[in-house]
């Protein structure tokens, strides 16, 4: 499994996270109408600033994460993508060097 995999599925576990803490936070904002504890305004209200906040923690955190897996890649000794596009490019000046020197030397 390659590093984006990994990442993917951390994000889903946080997407899937948000949407059952989602979930939850409106079944107990509508029970508390039912209730009378609150009107539906006041539900609505509710709902929503604490999914902002969810939703701006989510975002936070994914970065956090991010930021996490990229020193534990580096401190593994993981290459960069630009590393490894640079690797591939020198490696292919190196074999048109070698297919150059093995036609001059064939003629």
């Amino acid at each position: 499994m390659d590093n984006n995999d990994w990442l993917k599925q951390l994000l889903m576990i946080g997407v899937g996270t948000t949407s059952l803490a989602a979930e939850k936070i409106k079944e107990v904002s509508e029970q508390w109408v039912k209730e009378g504890r609150i009107n539906p305004d006041q539900a609505k209200g509710i709902v929503d600033d604490l999914l902002q906040q969810i939703q701006s923690d989510q975002n936070t955190i994914q970065s956090q994460i991010e930021r996490q897996i990229r020193n534990v890649l580096q401190d593994l000794g993981v290459p960069k993508q630009s590393e490894m596009d640079e690797l591939r490019g020198r490696i292919d000046r190196l074999e048109r060097q070698i297919r150059d020197l093995e036609n001059k030397s064939w003629r």
